[in-house]
């Protein structure tokens, strides 16, 4: 009896089992290069920020103060109180407004960041429309009716005003101020002083002691067009309270 031939297999053996490895291998290179690449990123990432917002390479190495002529730049510097090394894109902006805001000349501020650690301030200084004297000096008053600064002599080229107590809520303040924004430029010259006890009382001295009796701030415009007219007739006492009805005396 003849022994049973062992039958071969008939599963063939993988031909392409080495190229499937070696694309295998190719892809995971190509999975771990960009996975490297992506952390390398992050670490970047995270570095740049670090150094932005907690490290003093950007932080803050000048401040700049611009738009002052009264006001030093220490003065400034001082209450806008801006620590420097501070990380310039941390820095309070509304803060260092909020403050600086609050000097008495300052009518307006702006702040702004410059990279890599400079800090400006833009200001705008607020001018005189006329002084008040007061037994401390004379008060500067604005555009606004806001008495700002105190100094020794009366402004140049402005007009006393005449008022008990200076303020941007007094009615007779505001009056003042509000005939003087719009008075024309051809009558400004002409203007010594100033004066009110309500808001509807303004009186104008003019050089050579000539008087105009004004009233309200309103119409303004309207009476300074016929004061002009009025101002070619002698006199000393100029009424435009009611332009339609002028007098001259």
């Amino acid at each position: 009896m003849s022994a049973p031939v062992r039958g071969r297999s008939t599963r063939a053996r993988p031909a392409n089992r080495r190229p499937k490895s070696a694309e295998y291998r190719a892809r995971r290179r190509v999975v771990l290069r960009r996975r490297l690449v992506a952390l390398l990123t992050l670490v970047s990432v995270i570095a740049s920020v670090y150094c932005v917002f907690f490290t003093p390479l950007l932080g803050v190495s000048q401040v700049q103060v611009r738009g002052n002529s009264v006001l030093t730049e220490e003065e400034v510097r001082d209450i806008a109180a801006i620590e420097p090394g501070s990380p310039l894109v941390r820095l309070d902006l509304q803060g260092i407004h909020d403050r600086v805001a609050t000097i008495p000349r300052v009518a307006a501020v702006e702040v702004e960041r410059q990279l890599p650690g400079t800090v400006r301030l833009l200001l705008t200084e607020r001018s005189p429309v006329g002084s008040v004297k007061m037994p401390d000096g004379f008060h500067l008053v604005d555009s606004t009716g806001k008495d700002y600064a105190i100094v020794p002599v009366a402004a140049p080229g402005v007009p006393e005003l005449v008022l008990t107590l200076p303020s941007s809520s007094d009615p007779a303040t505001r009056a003042v101020v509000g005939v003087l924004n719009e008075l024309p430029e051809k009558l400004r010259p002409e203007v010594v002083s100033v004066s009110a006890t309500t808001g509807a009382d303004v009186r104008l001295t003019l050089t050579g002691d000539r008087v105009v009796k004004w009233g309200s701030s309103e119409l303004t415009p309207r009476k300074a067009a016929v004061l002009l007219v009025l101002l070619s007739r002698q006199g000393t006492t100029y009424d435009v309270s009611s332009p339609d009805l002028a007098t001259v005396s």
